[in-house]
């Protein structure tokens, strides 16, 4: 489990937005790492963990886009039915929210990996400790 930075960016749902987000990161060197990316109400919302998210955010911004960041929870966890569900229990007997989560897997198994965004990454932690 490492904390991380989440990169988040609101903007009007349209064609060409991710596009736009996506050239600014890669043409600054930026690897995403996990992405989430919702609409509600004609508004997206993408939230993103980055290899360098400093230089994301100079990225964006000098592509006209506003970023805001947001701590985060960047969690390895086993590929196979219950593993996140024991995570959350864990973290609801801790009355800890969960205000976003989002998460990769192989396509063959193994390994899971999980995006947590919760009001106190710290207290968290030790939930899951």
């Amino acid at each position: 489990m490492a904390q991380v930075k989440q990169i988040t960016v609101t903007a009007e749902s349209k064609p060409g937005v991710l596009a736009k987000v996506c050239s600014a990161l890669a043409g600054a060197g930026v690897n995403i790492l996990a992405i989430c990316a919702a609409d509600a109400g004609g508004r997206g919302k993408l939230r993103m963990v980055v290899s360098d998210p400093t230089r994301a955010k100079q990225a964006l911004a000098d592509a006209k886009i506003r970023a805001g960041e947001e701590p985060a929870l960047m969690l390895t966890l086993d590929d196979r039915p219950g593993s996140l569900g024991r995570v959350a229990e864990r973290l609801a007997a801790a009355k800890i929210n969960i205000k976003c989560t989002y998460a990769s897997t192989g396509a063959t198994g193994g390994n899971a990996q999980v995006i947590l965004v919760v009001p106190n990454p710290e207290k968290a932690e030790r939930a899951l400790a």
